[in-house]
């Protein structure tokens, strides 16, 4: 199965020494979620703010039917699904599995209660952990890769419980808080050092997922590309920086933007990135910028990386900076360089690269080829990871993508610039 390891297990002891730590590592993924929703209300739960985002407790959902679709019906012998309703209530995208709820329909599914969604992920985590302990050898070497798959894909939605309840709470004129202590990666002490530019020569350099480890298929086959010489930002644009950018007139010079950058700004009324609130903004205190975030709405922190952009702000500002965005691959190639710093852990850093498969891609099999590779087009790469990325889920070659104009994202952005060779 592309970009996921499948080595065949070397003994029995080393079988089920793997059964164990996956065991483990399914049921620390799985809680993590539960942690997550946990600060929420049911209602809280239940909203959906906008077509693109989802109901927290939908995510909860659609992360056990994954498990149950995926694995359980196929492959457990004797297994019951919960709830074959929930088969089309939670089916995400995948055309090969059957019919779906309409994705800005998620909303209105106020049944089932989060009650009855808990039960589900209790029903399928016993069957998972029972799977996972009794599997026959020749079927647990297919289920252990796809058993990864599910993990990282619930790490997905982790990050997008994350993102999409921020979004819903951002429409409530209470501007609540989330998570009253933030995550510390958007805080930092002092103000971040002059921008460095950081070198590289240009030439061959090897780009995309090599080794045993877990991949997503979009991140394969490595292959080699052809860099110019090019300068790098040895850090991310700060929200100080990018708050001269408004000052100085950026969102008012159309010559800065891209065409249909420049039509969102007119047509959604942009002035600033997503939850900024101006000193005149009826929903702010006092007289000076500030920002609504998972603790609800704070002073705008200069030295923090900005976060919430569009990728039509992140060229805008770009070009007003006097430089560009760098591509997926010149991001890669720097990607351990000395000196560079905030690559991971912060925010998702926008890519002037077009989402597009590498040279020989080839989608997993079965229902996961739907997985990654029927999206390529219309988006843009983003890499790194941000604040709420899950712990051990980024990876140098790991390919974000979101649509141009998405800003509810974690993310921000990174300058570059060419060289003359």
């Amino acid at each position: 199965m592309p970009g996921i390891s499948t080595e065949p297990l070397r003994s029995k002891a080393s079988a089920s020494q793997d059964r164990v730590a996956v065991a483990a590592r399914y049921e620390r993924v799985r809680a993590r979620s539960l942690e997550l929703a946990a600060p929420l209300s049911a209602e809280d739960q239940c909203i959906q703010s906008m077509p693109d985002a989802s109901p927290t407790k939908w995510h909860l959902a659609h992360t056990s039917w994954f498990f149950e679709a995926m694995l359980l019906l196929p492959m457990q012998p004797g297994y019951r699904a919960f709830d074959p309703a929930f088969a089309r209530l939670f089916n995400s995208y995948y055309e090969s599995i059957g019919p779906r709820h309409p994705r800005p329909q998620r909303g209105l599914l106020t049944r089932p209660g989060l009650p009855r969604v808990h039960a589900y992920r209790a029903h399928v985590d016993e069957a998972m952990l029972a799977f996972i302990a009794t599997a026959p050898q020749d079927c647990w070497r297919t289920a252990a890769p796809l058993i990864e798959l599910g993990l990282q894909h619930e790490q997905q939605h982790q990050e997008l419980i994350a993102t999409d309840i921020l979004h819903a709470l951002s429409c409530n004129p209470l501007l609540p808080a989330w998570l009253p202590a933030g995550p510390p990666a958007l805080r930092l002490a002092a103000p971040p050092a002059p921008l460095r530019w950081l070198a590289h020569a240009g030439g061959v350099v090897e780009i995309g997922h090599a080794g045993a480890g877990f991949a997503f298929d979009n991140e394969t086959p490595r292959h080699r590309v052809l860099l110019q010489p090019f300068e790098l930002g040895d850090r991310l644009v700060s929200c100080g920086e990018y708050l001269d950018f408004i000052e100085d007139g950026g969102y008012s010079r159309a010559a800065l933007w891209l065409s249909d950058g420049w039509a969102s700004v007119q047509a959604l009324g942009w002035r600033a990135p997503a939850y900024w609130l101006a000193p005149d903004d009826p929903r702010a205190s006092g007289d000076a910028w500030q920002v609504f975030g998972p603790a609800g709405v704070q002073r705008l922190d200069r030295a923090a990386p900005v976060s919430q952009l569009s990728f039509y702000e992140a060229a805008a500002y770009a070009e007003w900076a006097g430089a560009r965005l760098p591509t997926e691959f010149e991001w890669e190639a720097m990607g351990e360089a000395p000196g560079v710093s905030q690559m991971t852990g912060h925010v998702w850093q926008w890519t002037r690269s077009s989402y597009d498969p590498y040279p020989g891609f080839r989608p997993l099999e079965g229902a996961a080829s739907e997985y990654n590779g029927k999206f390529m087009v219309g988006q843009l790469v983003l890499r790194g990871s941000s604040a709420f990325t899950p712990d051990g889920h980024a990876r140098r070659t790991y390919r974000n993508f979101f649509p141009p104009a998405a800003r509810w994202q974690f993310s921000g952005l990174r300058l570059a610039r060419s060289v003359a060779a």
